[in-house]
Parts: C-alpha cells; sequence; structure tokens
C-alpha cells in the first residue's frame, strides 16, 4: 500500500512541477507579448510611489492585461526597486517587458507637462503646455511675460513637481548679450556667466536643462552647436562666394538673419547681399546700423535717423562697402545655410511688400517701383 501512495504521490509531483513548468512559460510569453493598449498615453509616476500603485494605474488605463504579473516579471528582474518617478510616454501595444523598462530606465521625462523659457528678439517669456499623447502635440496651458505679469497658477502648479521638464527656446536673431540676460533670469539655472560670448557664436536652438544647470556649461553647449552648423555648411558651400572664411560666412548669415523673417526668402535675400559684395556695392541694410547704435543691447524702439544712417561707423553699410565686422546677432541654421548656398539671381534691391516679406529687384527703377507702393502702404496703414 505504501509503494502504491508513494507512486501517486510521484505522479503528483510531476503533473505539479509540468503544471508549474507550463505557468512560468506562459508567465514570460505574456510578459513579453503585444500589450492591448490602443493608442499611446501619458503615465506618470509620483514620487514616492511603488510597483502596487504603478500596475494598477496601468491595468485601469488598459495598458496591461494582469498587474499582478508585471509585479512578478519585475521582482524576478530585479527592477521593483529601481522605479523611477516622471512622466513616461507609453506607446500603443507596448510589452510589459517594456513598460517595465520604461518606469526604471531613469533620465528625463518624455511626457507630460513641460515650462519653457522663451528668448526672444524683444522679451523673455514663459510657457507651460502639455504633451497630448494622442496626437504627439502640446497644447498651451499658460504663457506670461515674467517682467509684466504675475505668474499664473498654471506654472505655479507645476514649476517645482518633480516630472515638470524645462527647456530653454533662443529664438534666431537674439543677440548674445540678450541671452546672457535672460539666462540670467532663469532662476532655474546656477552660476554667474564671466563674460558675454563672442556675437554669432551661439546656435539659436532649444536646450533641454534641468535645476541646477550652470549658465556657463549651457552657453558652451550652444557655442560648440554653432561651431558644428557652421563647419558642416562651410564644408557643403558652393563656388565662388564673395566671403573668405566661416567667420566672414557667419557675418552674412547674421544679416540675413536680421533682414526677414520668411524661411522662404532666406536665399534671395542672401543673393542680393552676394550680388553686391561681388559688384563692389554697399549692402545697405539697417540692421547692421541699428546694431552699431545698440551693441546688440537690447532694442533701438525707434526709427533711424538721417544722422544715423549718414555716421561713418563700422556698422553702418549705408557707409561702409563691405561686411561688418562681427555678427549682428546669432543666425540659425537656415541663415548660415542660406549664406553659404544662396538662390542664383540677378536680383540687388528689396524693400518690404506689406506682407512680412519683401519685393525684390534687378534695375533701380523696378525697385523705385517697389519703395513707391511699401511707401503707399505705410501711408494707408497711417490714415487706418
Amino acid at each position: 500500500m505504501w509503494r502504491h501512495i508513494a507512486s501517486n504521490a510521484l505522479t503528483m509531483l510531476i503533473v505539479a512541477i509540468f503544471l508549474l513548468g507550463g505557468l512560468i512559460l506562459w508567465g514570460q510569453t505574456e510578459y513579453s507579448a503585444e500589450g492591448p493598449l490602443e493608442e499611446q498615453i501619458c503615465l506618470r509616476v509620483e514620487r514616492g510611489s511603488n510597483v502596487n500603485r504603478v500596475s494598477k494605474t496601468l491595468e485601469d488605463q488598459g495598458a496591461i492585461t494582469s498587474g499582478m504579473l508585471l509585479r512578478v516579471g519585475m521582482d524576478y528582474a530585479d527592477l521593483t526597486g529601481d522605479l523611477k518617478a516622471g512622466s513616461y510616454l507609453v506607446p500603443a501595444k507596448s510589452t510589459m517587458k517594456d513598460i517595465a523598462d520604461i518606469i526604471t530606465r531613469g533620465g528625463a521625462s518624455t511626457c507630460g507637462t513641460e515650462i519653457v523659457y522663451r528668448i526672444g528678439v524683444t522679451q523673455l517669456s514663459n510657457l507651460v503646455r502639455e504633451l497630448d499623447p494622442a496626437t504627439s502635440t502640446y497644447i498651451e496651458k499658460a504663457k506670461f511675460d515674467p517682467a509684466a505679469e504675475e505668474a499664473p497658477a498654471e506654472y505655479l502648479d507645476v514649476r517645482d513637481r518633480a516630472d515638470t521638464r524645462f527647456r530653454i527656446a533662443v529664438a534666431e536673431g537674439v543677440t548674445s548679450w540678450q541671452i546672457v540676460e535672460g539666462l540670467k533670469r532663469i532662476s532655474l539655472l546656477d552660476g554667474d556667466v564671466s563674460e558675454v560670448p563672442a556675437e554669432g557664436s551661439l546656435a539659436p536652438q532649444s536646450y533641454e536643462v534641468k535645476k541646477g544647470d550652470k549658465r556657463e556649461e549651457l552657453l558652451a553647449e550652444m557655442a560648440e552647436r554653432q561651431d558644428s552648423i557652421l563647419a558642416e555648411a562651410w564644408e557643403n558651400r558652393v563656388e565662388g562666394l564673395p566671403v573668405n572664411s566661416p567667420e566672414e560666412a557667419l557675418i552674412l548669415a547674421s544679416l540675413i538673419e536680421k533682414e526677414t523673417g520668411v524661411a522662404e526668402e532666406r536665399r534671395q535675400v542672401a543673393s542680393v547681399f552676394v550680388n553686391r559684395l561681388r559688384l563692389g556695392m554697399k549692402l545697405q541694410t539697417d540692421p547692421a546700423v541699428i546694431y552699431g547704435i545698440t551693441l546688440g543691447q537690447g532694442v533701438l524702439g525707434r526709427g533711424l535717423r538721417r544722422s544715423e544712417l549718414r555716421a561713418a561707423t563700422p556698422y553702418n553699410t549705408y557707409v561702409i562697402d563691405a561686411l561688418t565686422p562681427t555678427p549682428i546677432a546669432n543666425p540659425g541654421r537656415a541663415s548660415i545655410e542660406a549664406a553659404l548656398d544662396p538662390d542664383s539671381t540677378d536680383y540687388i534691391f528689396f524693400v518690404a511688400d506689406g506682407t512680412g516679406g519683401h519685393a525684390f529687384a534687378v534695375t533701380l527703377a523696378e525697385h523705385n517701383a517697389n519703395v513707391a507702393r511699401w511707401r503707399q502702404i505705410e501711408a494707408e496703414r497711417a490714415a487706418d
């Protein structure tokens, strides 16, 4: 009888082992299988949260089929203690294994709320926006000028949250002085700036930052990016340009940047300046004259006077018949590329056309007609 009992027990043990093996195999397969999520979501992991709470949230949002299986899988992979606070974009059909990696990998949040400090030509503005995971686009929640307005509740509510991302967006055409002054006013950053970087040497782009980042280090990153952009554009420049060095190309790019805000016009404006340089003509560009007055420290805020257009300064392109001695702003990639690969035209004149763009001309007669139309537009606007 004992032999019979032992035989049955052994059989049951073998069956149990097979069942356990099958369960483990099923669990491994399910853990790595495509998930049920139909559309990507933004998962927020609170500071001090745990895997139990996160797995329940994922279950409620339909991202996983079993919170218990996620917890077991993370425990088996020794990931339970690696949970990181933040907001994370979970793509549709993500596996539990993928999700476990997303919430334990660390690094910057990939969705949720973002505060953007924008350094513009005329002001510094703060923008609060939130990513809509369904469309992968940001929705503006608040925008204000910190120099003139009180910070709204939408900004104060998220400024100190652990999962809020921070970004500094530098507009094309700002001066190095404006960038430094803007960085000084962003309390998120730390450290002093010993000197204003050379004009034109900073890349006007978007930079992700975090609390405590050093201002000097951020300026160094901007300079490194601009060096890289300029080197690439110089390597790909067209033949026969009247610029003899990357430094001269940067000066020309800054003039193009300040003359037009219309992306499609940059290469046309570049062609006018290139044609004038080839002909030995004066560039006659107002932004350069303005820079000679302000030296990039703020906005002139008024029209140019006749005396200023006649004054003999290194930046008065109505007097000098060459490029200015330095850039007059920090040009973006598009203007640098336009300076080194302009359109092939015969244009040597342009004037505003009333739409935000310019009217281009080959002859002085054509240009005078364009100027007359612009004066009429100005008069009509003044009357209105």
